[in-house]
């Protein structure tokens, strides 16, 4: 740190019966009140430099010995006060980054001008704190921390903005020209007089983000001024901008733990509410400063800091609009987040909520799909006319442009599967919640495209564990629940388990059980036997699987409206690949006297061959479609 001394007499203060004195041969004919700490002083010392005293002295009559004067507005405190009358007197003084805000302020009021006197005690603080004090990084920082004790003194001398103005200048500037070391709170106290040598080492910042601790120090208010001198300059990567804010949250929020509630709140839970709410509006006022500075450059801040925000966000009850802007943020960036992350409580007095806060999930997926549609197959129109027309002058650069653009709708294709993956995880945990309504649960399902999901097996998982949460639901509710569910998506494992699942709807279990025996036929020629738990499920609804199966036609015992139609059926050579189911609305099955044993038997008069089958299906699909046109 710099200092400066003034003056060369040594100090000669003292207390006698709460009076502060000045040892002398003259008696002293002045009283000074600062504070509520009277002063015994003389008035030549201290009028020759104090303009403000002069007057003062000159409006009050002297009554007896002494002139009594009363500083009732005196900006600073008594140290300040003496610290400007030992300069009157003469007094060694020491000026520091730790109180030059104070004197300059004191003398500010004193009047302490170069019209009194000249080299007075503000021009020798001015020179002080431009020549030494804005040209050290730790006593630019500690200086500005002095000012919010007096903040509209400091705003009007100007000590605040050139605090800041320094800050910001040495951020930008390279840190081999940074003088000082960078963290006064790791490093060693170093010494500096103004115009001597410095007494340790001269630190050296190792890296670029250097600065953020430091300025993590400050107060939100100072800490949003620096950030956004900061950020005009233009010259700090956003990432940087990013991890300081990061080092800002993690020293003066609370932390938010999983159940949304911070030790820190807890803390203060039993104190005095007014002291609690206090508390809560410092922590919202800190967070939406945050969040105003976040970056608005893709991944200048990670999806979990994001996240943290969001969910302290939802805690201190911040603004709505704070709390939309972050969901955007974590829109650009989904893919990079995890199921804890998108784990937002929710709001601690909405009793009737659900335990997490799935609306702001919803809104930062709604966030995500408006970055882009699905990648594109082929070139736009115009630019395949724009190719035709103009192909020997700039085929090559509309060859590039397309290329480019498919390159970066493969990114945001890849970036889809990434959170269709999340997703499903997410409502796996949410899905254990009683008070999820199923609407939410769908919608939430139904956010992303369908190609997003290369499997269902997650997705299956989840709609397992909510329906075993929630075991009041309907039939209708059920299937309203299961139609988001593409069985021909689900691996084997999953198809045993659904297939013995009594929580699904018959329909599901139907199809499950269809398309394992169909993908097994079209993969080895035959339909393979069922396993062992399907048997045993099926000879539990006293279905015989090994019967032989009699023809399937229009007469069938399966219903109309439940009938398999299949299309899109291809060439031989394709392996038939492509095997699509469309199923319509189930009506009641009571209603058309159809029950669970029946459609699984149905469901086991599948042929053995799977030409055989398919030939069925089609006599089958053209029967149905020659009655149709006949009514």
């Amino acid at each position: 740190m710099k200092f400066m001394k003034l003056g060369s007499r040594p100090d000669t203060f003292y207390t006698s019966e709460a009076v502060r004195s000045v040892s002398s041969e003259v008696s002293s004919d002045l009283i000074i009140q600062v504070k509520g700490s009277r002063y015994l002083l003389h008035k030549f010392p201290l009028l020759s430099k104090c303009l403000r005293l002069q007057r003062l002295c000159s409006e009050y009559a002297e009554s007896s010995q002494h002139q009594i004067i009363q500083l009732h507005d005196f900006p600073s405190g008594v140290e300040a006060f003496e610290l400007c009358a030992k300069f009157c007197y003469g007094i060694t003084i020491t000026l520091s980054a730790y109180n030059i805000v104070a004197a300059r302020c004191a003398a500010e009021y004193l009047q302490m001008t170069e019209d009194v006197e000249k080299g007075n005690l503000i021009y020798k603080l001015e020179v002080f704190f431009n020549s030494c004090i804005l040209h050290g990084w730790r006593d630019s920082i500690a200086t500005l921390q002095s000012t919010k004790a007096f903040p509209l003194w400091s705003e009007d001398l100007g000590i605040t903005g050139r605090c800041i103005d320094a800050i910001a200048c040495k951020v930008l500037t390279h840190p081999s020209k940074v003088s000082l070391s960078h963290s006064y709170s790791r490093r060693g106290r170093d010494d500096m007089s103004c115009n001597g040598a410095e007494s340790l080492r001269h630190g050296k910042p190792g890296n670029k983000g250097w600065w953020a601790e430091d300025i993590a120090e400050l107060g939100i208010d100072l800490f949003w001024r620096t950030m956004i001198g900061i950020k005009s300059g233009g010259r700090i990567p956003s990432n940087l901008i990013g991890d300081a804010l990061k080092i800002y949250a993690a020293k003066w929020l609370p932390n938010i733990s999983k159940n949304g509630y911070s030790k820190q709140a807890e803390s203060t839970s039993d104190s005095d509410s007014d002291s609690g709410n206090d508390l809560t509006s410092k922590h919202r006022l800190i967070l939406e400063t945050i969040v105003s500075l976040v970056p608005a450059e893709k991944g200048a801040t990670s999806s979990s800091f994001l996240l943290k925000l969001l969910k302290a966000a939802n805690i201190l009850n911040a603004s709505s609009s704070s709390k939309m802007e972050l969901a955007k943020r974590v829109g650009l960036q989904l893919e990079e987040a995890t199921v804890g992350d998108l784990l937002i409580p929710s709001v601690p007095h909405e009793a009737k909520g659900t335990r997490y806060d799935v609306d702001i999930v919803m809104t930062i997926l709604e966030q995500f799909k408006l970055q882009g549609q699905s990648p594109p197959t082929s070139p736009p129109r115009s630019k395949l006319r724009n190719f035709q027309r103009r192909r020997s002058r700039s085929a090559e650069n509309i060859d590039f442009e397309f290329q480019e653009s498919r390159r970066s709708s493969s990114a945001s294709h890849s970036s889809k599967l990434k959170v269709a993956k999340l997703v499903d995880v997410y409502l796996q945990e949410v899905g254990r919640d009683v008070n999820l309504p199923l609407a939410k649960f769908i919608a939430i399902a139904e956010a992303l495209p369908e190609f997003a999901r290369l499997d269902h097996d997650d997705l299956y998982r989840a709609i397992d564990i909510y329906l075993k949460a929630h075991p009041d639901l309907n039939k209708s509710e059920r299937k309203r629940l299961c139609r988001i569910l593409d069985c021909k998506k689900l691996s084997m494992e999953a198809c045993m388990h659904a297939a013995q699942n009594e929580l699904l709807p018959l329909r599901v279990v139907v199809q499950v059980l269809f398309f394992e025996q169909a993908r097994a036929a079209m993969a080895g020629g035959k339909v393979t036997d069922l396993p062992s738990n399907i048997r045993a499920l099926l000879a539990s609804r006293d279905i015989d699987p090994t019967r032989p199966p009699p023809p399937l036609s229009a007469s069938s015992i399966i219903p109309a409206d439940d009938q398999w139609s299949v299309s899109g059926l291809k060439s031989p050579k394709s392996k038939m690949s492509t095997l699509r189911m469309k199923l319509e609305e189930d009506d009641d099955l009571d209603d058309n006297g159809i029950g669970r044993s029946s459609r699984l038997k149905a469901l086991c008069l599948l042929p053995t061959r799977p030409k055989r089958m398919l030939s069925k299906l089609w006599s089958n699909n053209r029967s149905s479609t020659t009655a149709s046109e006949k009514n």
